[in-house]
Parts: C-alpha cells; sequence; structure tokens
C-alpha cells in the first residue's frame, strides 16, 4: 500500500544520443557556415566596407565665376572674377581654353562614340585632382559629377579608381598617400608635362623631387616618347575578384600630352548600341592620330565620365547612369600654384 505522503515516481523518457554520423554533420555544417560567413565578411570589407585612412583638408576655398558672356544667367556668385565664355562644348579664359568634340566612327554593330577635350592651359596648377569624399581610403566612392561640382570644376573625368587597388604609387596634389610600387603609372608634373613610367624603377621621393604633383596608377601606357607602345595582350592591371578582361572592346577613359600644358582626355562609350567600345590598340591609335607624344589608360568601363560646365558630355553604362569612383582629374581656374 502507498503512503499518503509519497508521489508515484515518473519515468524520465528514453534520450537517444547523438549517432556519430549525425554529431560529424553538425560539426560540418557549422564549419561550413563560420567559412562561409568568414568569406562573404572579408568580400565585404574588401570591396563595400568603406576604410578611410586620411581625411584631405578641404583646399577648395575659393568660388569661381564662369560664365558665357552672352548669357549672364550662367554666372553664378562668387569670390575670385574670371573672364569667360563657354558654351556646352568650349570654354575660354586667361588661363585656359577647353574644345570638346563627339565623334563617331563605323556603323551598326560596329559603331564606336567618343569625345575628345583638347585643353590648353597657361598655368599647370589648374589640372588637379580630387578624391571622393575629401577622404583618402578603400571603398569610398562618388559619381564624378558629384567630385567635380564640390570641387569647382569645369571639366573632369574619372581618375584610376585608386580605392579598387591596395597597392601602386599614389601622389595627389603634391601629397604621397600610398607607396607600393606594382606597375606602370602616370606622373604630371607641376611646369606642365607628363611622363609614363615603371613605379619599381623611380621613387615616389624622386618623383616629388623633380616636381611631380599626381601621380595615377592604372594603365597600360599607350604611347610613350611619341610611339604607340607596342603589345597589350599581356596587359594585367590587377587580379582582385570580378575584373573584366581589358583587351575587349570596352568604354574607355585615356590623358595624353601634346606638349607642355597641351592636354588631350579622351572617353570612348561602350557596351551599348550606338557604341561598342574601343580596344586598347583603338585607343592608342586614336591618341596618336590626336598629336600625343605620351598617353596612358586610365579606369574604363563603367567608370569612364566626362563632365563639363555642370553635366556630363558621355552616356556611362549606356543607362546615363554614373558609377561610383574613388577619384577624378579635373580643371579649375583661381588655385593658384
Amino acid at each position: 500500500m502507498m503512503k499518503i505522503d509519497e508521489k508515484p515516481t515518473r519515468k524520465e523518457p528514453h534520450k537517444r544520443p547523438i549517432s556519430p554520423r549525425k554529431h560529424r554533420w553538425l560539426i560540418i555544417t557549422l564549419v561550413i557556415v563560420l567559412a562561409v560567413g568568414g568569406i562573404l565578411y572579408s568580400l565585404a570589407d574588401r570591396y563595400l566596407i568603406r576604410h578611410v585612412q586620411v581625411v584631405v583638408a578641404d583646399e577648395n576655398t575659393a568660388t569661381v565665376a564662369t560664365g558665357n558672356a552672352n548669357d549672364s544667367s550662367s554666372t553664378t556668385t562668387t569670390t575670385t572674377e574670371v573672364n569667360a565664355t563657354s558654351d556646352d562644348w568650349n570654354y575660354s579664359s586667361d588661363d585656359m581654353k577647353v574644345n570638346i568634340e563627339k565623334v563617331q566612327t563605323g556603323s551598326g554593330s560596329d559603331q564606336i562614340t567618343y569625345y575628345v577635350a583638347d585643353v590648353q592651359l597657361t598655368d599647370a596648377s589648374s589640372l588637379r585632382t580630387a578624391l571622393a569624399d575629401n577622404s583618402f581610403g578603400t571603398n569610398i566612392t562618388e559619381n564624378t559629377s558629384e567630385i567635380a561640382a564640390a570641387n569647382n570644376a569645369i571639366f573632369a573625368i574619372n581618375g584610376d579608381y585608386y580605392g579598387f587597388r591596395d597597392d601602386g604609387v599614389i601622389i595627389r596634389n603634391g601629397t604621397l598617400y600610398r607607396e607600393s610600387p606594382t606597375r606602370d603609372a602616370l606622373a604630371l608634373f607641376n611646369d606642365g608635362t607628363m611622363k609614363t613610367y615603371n613605379e619599381n624603377e623611380i621613387s615616389s621621393s624622386e618623383l616629388l623631387a623633380e616636381g611631380a604633383t599626381n601621380t595615377l596608377s592604372f594603365g597600360p601606357i599607350l604611347i610613350q616618347d611619341g610611339e604607340i607602345v607596342s603589345d597589350f595582350s599581356s596587359v594585367k592591371i590587377d587580379n582582385n575578384f570580378g575584373n573584366r578582361s581589358i583587351q575587349d572592346a570596352n568604354p574607355r577613359t585615356a590623358i595624353g600630352m601634346i606638349a607642355p600644358n597641351h592636354y588631350v582626355f579622351v572617353v570612348v562609350d561602350g557596351r551599348q548600341d550606338d557604341s561598342r567600345g574601343m580596344t586598347l590598340a583603338e585607343l592608342a591609335d586614336v591618341m596618336k592620330g590626336l598629336g600625343a607624344t605620351g598617353a596612358y589608360n586610365l579606369d574604363g568601363g563603367g567608370s569612364s565620365t566626362m563632365y563639363f560646365m555642370g553635366r556630363v558630355v558621355n552616356n556611362p553604362l549606356g543607362r546615363n547612369q554614373e558609377r561610383g569612383v574613388s577619384d577624378i582629374l579635373y580643371l579649375t581656374e583661381g588655385q593658384g600654384s
């Protein structure tokens, strides 16, 4: 007979032990999840997450008046008066002359549309570079037009997208930001000249001593010492994830020098119905035909953008839609040396 204060004992449910096979699969699943998560974070950190290394002092302290002499409505509020005339394709002042032409060649699927800006300066300091968000680092981007407008640019093109890579020699407006020599590069100097060079053969201190104001690290060199570089078949800019081949016909951006303080800039539309883009060899031929004694290929593809007097001249991405970039080359008045 059961005592009054006794409670019936309950049987504990039988727990089946995890089989070794199931235990093994749980561990494998956990390892896979951690590995995939690590890879995704690594990719995001490399290509998406902003890393600001240096905040650049805002040198754009003065605004400048630019406008068409026949249209007073285009003149803006200023602190430095500049006598200039302009229209949709031309700009002229005491310090610079800019002429832009739209060129179309071929037809049908072989048609190419590109834009040529002929630029003559009286002072090399009018040609400058600017960084997205006034910051040096990786994954810091703004549209070319946004960076240009923030710096009172009259004319601008996209630069070398230095922020997509962690190597190269990067000098901007006389300041050295990165010294990791890797490839053939371009240097602009305070006497209005430019030269292409191998980063492993000339140090940044030598370049600065010679008066280098800016270096661009992308490539390849198109024209050197007046001659087209003969072989573009083995060109390799970097090994980053998702790179396209740069040998095929693509949108392009390039800079060339005809003579000191006389530059030519070319932006080629591509990957669209009315323009297939250019190969590197075709781009070199165009630069040669324009009289460039030296020429250098900059970042292209969706980055290729030409800006002039408040508007984007070309058709980026074939949709009139800019892609964010890390830097630009631009022209402005009143900066001084």
